[in-house]
């Protein structure tokens, strides 16, 4: 023995190179497949796991993938000879556009640092896998059965971890992982993971890498010899998280099914469609789903063109052919939509008329009510909007404002109560929210100038640049009269407002409660629709309560943002109106 391996014990054996899943042209010998069960199928509750190594038999794999449940994401990993699979059933099965990368636990190194801010732990309860269907809607993969990932985890076959944000107790993060040995008696000692998933607004940096830290640090605490992902190929950030931890790419790949959920990855896509923003992406790629034809006529306008047969509908976002011009003026000019509620019945905040040189109304109103809020008569997205005015040069200085975006502005009464957007759809409430101003979370270790930096890249990351946190006069105002300068240091766990309004565009962040709303707000709002003869509108209310009757209206957007309501099926919905002919039944 050379004098340099005297003594010397490898702590952990080193099993020999897997080749079942990393050679896919060779069929596994008997010797290989010792011990291991066969026609493995796992069911993780979005869909099934077969494992493609376990199977003799390719035809026994194709029978396998057609009984995929409607809805539903079944996954085949290490098949052997894929391209033959593939061509056995090849007008159902594809072989998915993604990468399979491996990290060879024996030579995994922990992170010698912790990563601040950032809980990862076992889930405990259904109601932490609840919370991770959240998270997997709010990044557009397919929810799973809560009880049945609740009966898996109760199993050591599977691990469901979640990571919870250490400021606010919120959970952030999750992923999952698969005990490839005790699942099947893997003869490689396997493990693989599946469904990371963080919160792209609130998660705080480094979460997705400390989930996929802990699942690894499980799997080596078992003695497992690696653990496997799949990837999509774009998915560039992801990528780069695998390549920094010690992954490298195996010659494995999954096979899936042509189904509406997976029609992107394997049809062909239209033209500009990676440039449209979110709002028009969410309708764009429900109608690719139904095999309807999109057809993107200008990316930067979010317009399409939707084709059923001899039928086309021209869209921009939520805004179709279907809003009226009428119904668009009463929206647009908030003094009509006001006339028109009051017609209708539906209640809306007290207000006065202002324009250049004219405050004398505006003035008296502000003695009147104490506090107000200034806003252009015709506008969006919260453009030229002052609230919580209360002194006469607090008035002049919003009128000038909103002067600026329209000739004509709005004061109204300033009534308390949570931002509540509700959106209505072909007479019918789809989607409730509540809309919150932005704000941000302190660290202990951050000034508030850099959280809000910090807390707009990852709001404009999550939403494609939609939304995002100005650092103006405006923002160091209310951080003002919260008590802080903007470059002050809060305490860990502080929350510190920094928008007075709750509009999206200005990083203001939404909480579903369409299974909260009082039934008179609901009412109330279908009749506001049908008031303005809108099929289609986002109103407006200040409430007290979500849970309670009362509310005073604000407003009517005729073109909300759909992709802000997910899971809520907003863009099935909206497709529905336009060709109820595809509608599901």
């Amino acid at each position: 023995m050379s004098p340099r391996l005297a003594g010397h014990r490898r702590r952990t054996p080193v099993s020999p190179a897997p080749a079942m899943t990393s050679r896919s042209w060779k069929a596994p010998s008997q010797h290989e497949r010792q011990g291991m069960q066969t026609d493995v199928v796992l069911d993780l509750a979005w869909g099934r796991l077969v494992f493609g190594q376990t199977f003799a038999d390719l035809l026994d794999i194709v029978d396998a993938m057609r009984a995929e449940e409607a809805g539903e994401r079944d996954i085949c990993i290490y098949p052997r000879d894929p391209h033959v699979l593939v061509g056995l059933a090849p007008d159902e099965l594809f072989i998915d556009p993604s990468y399979t990368y491996r990290l060879d636990l024996h030579r995994y190194r922990p992170r010698t640092e912790l990563i601040r801010g950032v809980f990862v732990r076992t889930v405990t309860s259904l109601a932490d896998m609840e919370a991770i269907n959240e998270i997997y809607a709010r990044n557009g993969m397919v929810v799973g059965d809560a009880e049945l990932m609740w009966r898996n985890h109760r199993t050591r076959a599977f691990t469901y971890l979640v990571a919870e944000d250490q400021r606010t107790g919120a959970i952030v993060g999750t992923v999952t992982g698969v005990d490839h040995q005790l699942a099947f008696d893997d003869p490689e000692g396997g493990s693989s993971l599946w469904c990371l998933a963080v919160h792209a607004q609130d998660a705080p940096p480094g979460t997705g890498e400390a989930l996929v830290r802990v699942l690894a640090e499980r799997y080596v605490g078992r003695g497992r010899s690696y653990m496997d992902l799949s990837v999509m190929h774009d998915n560039a950030g992801a990528i780069r998280l695998y390549d920094k931890l010690g992954f490298t790419r195996v010659a494995a790949v999954c096979v899936k099914r042509k189904n509406p959920i997976n029609t992107p990855l394997f049809a062909a896509r239209p033209p500009g469609l990676e440039d449209v923003n979110p709002y028009a992406r969410i309708i764009a790629e429900e109608a690719l789903r139904r095999g309807i034809r999109v057809e993107v006529t200008d990316p930067e306008w979010g317009e399409m063109r939707l084709s059923v047969g001899g039928r086309t509908v021209l869209t921009r976002e939520s805004l179709s052919e279907f809003t009226s011009a009428v119904a668009m003026s009463r929206c647009d000019d908030k003094r009509v939509t006001r006339r028109i509620m009051e017609r209708a019945g539906v209640r809306v905040a007290r207000g006065a008329l202002a324009c250049e040189g004219e405050l004398d109304d505006a003035t008296a109103f502000l003695r009147d009510v104490g506090q107000v809020v200034v806003k252009p008569a015709r506008g969006e997205q919260g453009r030229g909007i002052t609230v919580g005015v209360k002194d006469e040069a607090g008035l002049e200085r919003a009128v000038a404002l909103a002067l600026q975006f329209c000739p004509d502005v709005l004061v109204e009464e300033l009534v308390d109560g949570d931002d509540l957007r509700v959106v209505v759809i072909d007479r019918e409430v789809v989607a409730a929210a509540v809309r919150r101003p932005a704000e941000v979370v302190g660290d202990g270790r951050h000034t508030v100038a850099e959280l809000v930096r910090s807390t707009s890249r990852r709001r404009e990351r999550a939403t494609g640049g939609e939304s995002r946190i100005p650092l103006d006069d405006a923002t160091a105002e209310v951080v003002a009269d919260a008590g802080y300068a903007m470059d002050d240091v809060p305490p860990n766990g502080e929350r510190i407002r920094v928008r007075r309004t709750a509009n999206l565009h200005t990083g203001g962040t939404i909480v579903d409660v369409t299974d909260q709303l009082n039934p008179e707000i609901a009412e109330a709002s279908v009749r506001a629709a049908s008031a303005l003869g809108i099929p289609v509108t986002g109103l407006d209310f200040l409430v007290p309560d979500v849970e309670g009757p009362d509310y005073v209206f604000i407003e009517a957007n005729e073109r909300p943002g759909l992709a802000n309501h997910e899971p809520r099926p907003t863009a099935e919905r909206f497709v529905d109106l336009l060709f109820p002919e595809t509608r599901r039944r």
